[in-house]
């Protein structure tokens, strides 16, 4: 029982709240079915399906809260559950930062679900990866990959009337190609809503070049360089547009902790601080990147300026900051998109006379959090650019960035690809600071 519809699924939460005797009640319910297959030295080394539903019931007496999961569903199972969540709010110790749980709600209608994925199969994954190995080892090239594709639903209802519902399906891919004596390493990386989207020879093809063009590189002495960053080394769990993204919250900043705080108190919202073409903005119908439509609490997400045009226009409020400050709380839909150009990543290059092409960062970590100041290294494809051309691979690097200084040195821009459930542009950056030299591939 994975994907259950919006009348199955508000049937079992509509049974968990009759069971209530708390002051506020609210039940969550999630399910996912998912399948994988990973290989690595041209091999299928695992592969699986799992499917799980769960239940999240949060009890509240004034301001004492308690939460109980389950993922069995018969009367007596339910029944327990809710009182459990009511034992341990009698025994929490008040929230300071309580606030009353949202009543009925409006939603936008969900586009983030496509049959296609829901409906894959082993055999799509084992051909995608028969695909992604067979070309390998053509090329006496030797790959590792993981896909990964689902399909979701949540499902929210709370004593104050609210009802919220949507599905979702996801396909994540990613490729490391490497060459047979471990000096050239190449990848690639795509998600998509609907499967059908999905290339894994086009996205293997891509890391291949990559590798058996990094081979016998050259060292280039650390510096300031302009770079080409492809939207691998601009977002991930960890990267420099995400944490950026991340950083527009009001608390933060009205507390002085960070970028957007100013000596002495306030904000430095509606200020310009990047290049006049960074926009930034949260859509969750966008066709290319759709997202949620709410959020945990069941706040509906709704399109959402963040920058534009390099002023920062909205900041992230929590319902608990946003009640505190007297401003309206702001759901985060958790894609966001960048503005771009129409240029390809070739056509960036080609307009390049001396640069660095970057494929990827990894291992970024936090040097000073209040300027979003970090240090990472490059990796799978580093490339010298001249006159236009990739001249030659080159050694890895360690850098320093911050993103704030980072869209105040733009070149150029390109058109925006997905990534992670977002939309970001290849960038031409003019000052990048390369800081050490990395023996790493």
């Amino acid at each position: 029982m994975p994907i259950l519809s919006q009348d199955e699924a508000q049937a079992i939460l509509k049974k968990v709240l009759s069971y209530s005797q708390a002051d506020e009640c609210a039940a969550t319910l999630r399910g996912r079915t998912s399948g994988n297959i990973r290989y690595a030295r041209n091999t299928v080394s695992t592969a699986g399906q799992s499917d799980n539903v769960s239940l999240a019931v949060e009890s509240r007496f004034g301001k004492r809260s308690g939460t109980a999961t389950c993922n069995q569903f018969d009367d007596a199972t339910l029944r327990r559950c809710v009182q459990r969540a009511e034992e341990i709010a009698r025994l929490a110790p008040e929230d300071p930062e309580y606030v009353a749980m949202l009543g009925p709600q409006q939603y936008l209608v969900p586009k983030a679900y496509a049959a296609s994925t829901a409906a894959i199969t082993p055999d799509v994954r084992a051909q995608a990866a028969a695909d992604s190995i067979t070309m390998c080892e053509a090329r006496k090239l030797t790959a590792a990959g993981f896909l990964e594709d689902g399909a979701s639903f949540t499902a929210l209802r709370n004593s104050k009337g609210l009802e919220a519902y949507e599905q979702s399906t996801n396909v994540d891919f990613s490729v490391t190609v490497r060459t047979p004596d471990g000096k050239g390493s190449g990848y690639a990386v795509a998600d998509f809503t609907d499967v059908n989207a999905f290339d894994a020879k086009a996205l293997t093809k891509r890391a291949a070049d990559k590798a058996a063009g990094s081979v016998n590189t050259k060292a280039l002495e650390p510096g300031k360089y302009t770079v080409i960053l492809e939207p691998a080394a601009l977002v991930s769990d960890e990267g420099l547009l995400n944490r950026l993204v991340y950083a527009l919250d009001a608390r933060e900043a009205d507390e002085g902790r960070s970028f957007l705080s100013k000596k002495g108190g306030g904000t430095k919202k509606g200020e310009k601080l990047f290049d006049s073409r960074v926009t930034i903005y949260s859509d969750p119908l966008n066709a290319q990147v759709p997202g949620s439509v709410f959020d945990g609490e069941g706040l509906p997400v709704k399109r959402m300026p963040w920058i534009e045009k390099g002023v920062v226009k909205n900041l992230y409020y929590s319902r608990y900051w946003a009640e505190k400050s007297k401003a309206e709380a702001t759901a985060f839909s958790g894609n966001f998109i960048m503005e771009g150009g129409t240029q390809s990543l070739e056509e960036l290059i080609k307009g390049t006379a001396k640069g660095i092409l970057v494929t990827r960062l990894w291992y970024i970590r936090d040097v000073d959090p209040q300027t979003l100041l970090v240090t990472g290294l490059t990796r799978d494809g580093t490339f010298y650019i001249e006159n236009g051309r990739i001249k030659h691979p080159i050694k890895n690097f360690r850098f320093n960035e911050s993103p704030i200084i980072m869209l105040n040195n733009i070149e150029a821009m390109g058109k925006p690809q997905r990534l992670g459930g977002n939309l970001v542009p290849p960038l031409k950056i003019r000052d990048f600071t390369f800081t050490s030299l990395s023996d790493a591939v």
